[in-house]
């Protein structure tokens, strides 16, 4: 069967434990990259065994970010890029669905496509439930991904925050999905959010790179940004009114996980307001 005309630009550090089963299940694509940010476990040495051409990013602290750096200097055969995390790989329902896109990516009737996740939970795949949507798919000379004034915000480092890409024309939703499944221990799932809510909480308490990343966002997260009571709201959408319930304990455990990095992301916000409240004041003092 041919191969879709897609490069694939997969990213990595330190995935030694998923990364085979990453690559090997982009088998269907004609071209498979892998940016690593400077692994220190057998990341490279594994991708690089299995035929995988490999690009190291190093990041200087500044803009461009990571997926941006990829556009702007990842030499690529296809205008058309799939961004893949090494825990997710497409599924069979991706890619057929790809595979009757081929005439529309070509004529480039538009410039990205919004990919749904199916999220691996507590070691369930959740159907139900809130649902991850990824501009993963994009046509390279048609997105950019924003500059945010974040830098001095903890938590994300060299990776783009949790806003979307800019596109130059339409952004059609998929149906086929993106498998994400990571096969860390679920500790690790706690610690990445532990650090998005640090990123988190910096944006709220800065109004204006607050606007600016609010703008990246969907409609629904924007409007989602503005909800009082966060954790009890998105517990009860995900749990009752998206039937988490349907997906068992994992289906709990995702929401609540979720429900609880939002109380999360509120408490840092109200301690950084506490905080610099009694700086003003000892410098009131100090006056």
């Amino acid at each position: 069967m041919e191969k879709l005309p897609i490069s694939v630009l997969v990213q990595t550090k330190n995935e030694e434990v998923g990364i085979e089963a990453c690559l090997m299940g982009l088998g269907d694509f004609s071209e498979v990259i892998v940016v690593d940010s400077d692994s220190t476990d057998r990341t490279v040495e594994i991708s690089s065994s299995l035929g995988f051409s490999i690009v190291n990013f190093t990041w200087n602290g500044e803009y461009p970010k990571k997926k941006q750096w990829q556009l702007d200097n990842v030499v690529t055969k296809h205008e058309w890029i799939l961004f893949i995390d090494a825990d997710e790989v497409p599924t069979h329902g991706l890619l057929q669905e790809l595979r009757s896109l081929i005439p529309e990516l070509q004529a480039k009737v538009n410039a990205a496509y919004d990919i749904p996740l199916d999220y691996v939970f507590a070691g369930r795949i959740l159907k139900h439930g809130h649902r991850v949507f990824k501009r993963a798919l994009v046509n390279r000379a048609l997105v950019a991904f924003p500059v945010i004034d974040d830098l001095a915000a903890p938590g994300m480092g060299e990776l783009e925050g949790h806003y979307q890409p800019t596109a130059i024309g339409n952004v059609p939703k998929l149906l086929g999905r993106i498998l994400h499944d990571d096969k860390d221990p679920v500790r690790t799932w706690f610690e990445r959010h532990n650090r998005y809510s640090e990123w988190e909480a910096f944006l709220r308490t800065h109004p204006a790179v607050r606007e600016a990343a609010a703008q990246r966002r969907t409609p629904q997260g924007r409007l989602f940004d503005k909800v009082p009571f966060k954790p009890l709201f998105f517990f009860l959408y995900s749990y009752l009114g998206k039937h988490g319930f349907r997906d068992g304990r994992p289906g709990f455990d995702y929401a609540f996980a979720l429900a609880s990095y939002y109380w999360q992301i509120g408490l840092k916000v109200r301690e950084i307001e506490r905080t610099n409240i009694l700086t003003a004041d000892q410098r009131e003092e100090t006056i």
